[in-house]
Parts: C-alpha cells; structure tokens; sequence
C-alpha cells in the first residue's frame, strides 16, 4: 500500500506531487485499468498475440 507522510512545513501540493510519483512507480493504476473488466482467455489470447506482433515488428 502506497502512503506519504506529510513532513513539517511541506505543502499538500508536493506531497500530492509524491503521492502521484509513487502510484506511478508501483503500477497501481496499470493494474486496476487491467483488472477493471473480466478478460475472457480468448481476449487474453488476442492481447497477447497482438503485443507479440507489435513487438516482433520492432
């Protein structure tokens, strides 16, 4: 669980700004768009195949 303690004298602001910072770095928010709807295997399948595509491309 990600949490910021606000230190003596900082502004909500840069705490926020840390917050955000540390959400990003653990993967939160990529992982709550990934689980917010059920993937069949199927679509699991076709993601992968696509991402395989895209990368074999480059």
């Amino acid at each position: 669980m990600t949490q910021v303690v606000l230190g003596e004298n900082e502004g909500i602001d840069s705490a926020l700004r840390r917050f955000k910072r540390q959400v990003s770095k653990a993967g939160i928010l990529a992982d709550v768009k990934y689980h917010r709807h059920f993937e069949t295997p199927l679509e699991r399948r076709k993601r992968k195949a696509v991402a395989a595509r895209r990368k074999r491309r480059f």
